[in-house]
């Protein structure tokens, strides 16, 4: 991983993933240690598409480490709407901040917005292309419920638009995983995906149905299908409500399954399932949290 910048999951060892979550764990254990950690350091948020987890998660990371963040707020109120490019604007916002925390809907733009700065700046989702931090507490989150290594994971929903999808897919090729791909035969893993997840040496076995693969599952991870993503309206109602997990589908599952969702959802899981042992999509959100404060805590101090 460059110490300046995380872009895309492709950046992360396994050395750095571990380094992440052994920091997040510490973090977890006693948060007190880490409270002034970064006083005085500023962290500055620009979103320009919508966020509630990894907009709040972030400023929440940052207020705790003993920081502050300055938000640009929302684009219709920033100079965005009169026609500012985004690498004036990381360039303005780079004389507020310390480090810088990017959302776009452009693939891509994370990895140009970091040729204009000299501030740490982390990918907060690119379109869809991707989003690394939320791949780390994923992957934090697997490891407390089910470890890293010897397990099986089913990805279901939107392979084809998914960052996060694209994002864990491949960091999970640094660890000892089985991965199957869940979804419509519109909506499978892009090309260039497949073919990074190939070149890392991971099998890639796709299905359309989940009950061919559901009862090995350690872990199922769900996506919602993302209708903001789709270039044509019709061809999403072709997908729409295409799988949704209740209490019979999970008839078949494992009783060790653990069931995780980047959130938000729509219909994909029902909320018969919330108070089940499976459900880990809410203590996810959570792991934010601490998986944000460790990323950082690691790239603030320039750690090894």
């Amino acid at each position: 991983m460059r110490q300046d910048h995380l872009i895309s999951a492709v950046d992360l060892s396994r050395e750095d993933i571990e380094a992440v979550l052994d920091r997040a764990a510490e973090i977890d254990a006693n948060p007190a240690a880490f409270r002034q950690r970064h006083a005085g350091t500023v962290l500055g948020l620009c979103f320009f598409e919508p966020s509630t987890r990894t907009r709040m998660s972030f400023d929440t990371a940052m207020k705790r480490l003993g920081g502050q963040t300055v938000d640009m707020g929302p684009v219709e109120s920033s100079s965005v709407k009169k026609g500012e490019t985004l690498a004036d604007t990381v360039r303005v916002v780079e004389g507020y901040a310390d480090a810088l925390v990017l959302r776009h809907p452009s693939e891509g733009a994370a990895t140009m917005a970091a040729e204009f700065i000299d501030v740490p700046l982390v990918n907060a989702g690119d379109g869809a292309g991707q989003h690394p931090s939320q791949t780390l507490l994923d992957l934090y989150t697997i490891r407390e419920n089910a470890g890293l290594d010897d397990i099986t994971i089913g990805i279901m929903g939107d392979l084809k638009y998914g960052r996060t999808v694209h994002s864990l897919a491949e960091a999970l090729t640094n660890f000892d995983v089985n991965q199957h791909f869940i979804s419509p035969e519109s909506l499978q893993l892009p090309r260039n995906v497949r073919y990074d997840l190939h070149a890392s040496g991971a099998s890639v076995k796709e299905h359309t149905e989940l009950d061919e693969v559901l009862p090995e599952l350690d872990v199922l991870y769900v996506t919602r299908i993302q209708r903001e993503r789709f270039p044509d309206e019709n061809e999403y109602r072709k997908v729409a409500g295409e799988y949704k997990i209740d209490d019979e589908t999970l008839a078949a599952a494992s009783d060790d399954l653990v069931i995780m969702h980047p959130l938000p959802r729509v219909d994909e899981i029902s909320p018969e399932i919330d108070d089940s042992d499976h459900a880990k999509y809410f203590e996810q959100a959570h792991n934010g949290i601490p998986v944000r404060m460790a990323l950082l805590d690691i790239l603030l101090s320039n750690d090894d």
